[in-house]
């Protein structure tokens, strides 16, 4: 009979799980479906099945849910606009010096010039983007 209240309570907290998302309830609910088995397997006192309950509870909140709430916790970052360009190669179009140039990154023309500002990139050279400054792509020479 207390195997049954146990996985009721189970059931209950797993369900209870979905309106919180912060994995306590769920923990609780897998110990509580812990404590049935034992509970189903075994002629224990409700005492025993408590100290069961608590073992395997602390077991969860502090070994599982950790693992969890990092595996969950926020979608990884997804770089968009100048912070996706760095890293990226562009095609030179106007010669890039330390005070002109132009390159295309992706379809879009940037006004453009090198990371070492004693360096002269002619057109149709190779090169990457560095950085952004601006509304200036920063580039370097591919090798």
């Amino acid at each position: 009979m207390t195997a049954l209240i146990w996985l009721i309570a189970a059931v209950a907290l797993a369900a209870a799980e979905a309106l919180t998302g912060d994995f306590v309830l769920l923990m609780l609910g897998g110990a509580a479906l812990a404590t049935a088995g034992v509970s189903a397997l075994t002629d224990l006192p409700v005492w025993a099945d408590a100290v069961v309950f608590a073992v395997t509870s602390l077991v969860l909140l502090l070994g599982v849910r950790p693992v969890l709430r990092r595996r969950y916790a926020a979608p990884p970052a997804l770089t968009t606009g100048v912070d996706a360009l760095p890293g990226r190669h562009a095609l030179v179009l106007e010669q890039v010096a330390e005070h002109s140039g132009q390159v295309k990154i992706g379809g879009e023309v940037w006004t453009a010039r090198p990371l070492d500002h004693t360096e002269v990139y002619e057109p149709g050279t190779t090169v990457t983007v560095m950085q952004i400054e601006g509304a200036t792509a920063v580039v370097w020479r591919d090798v």
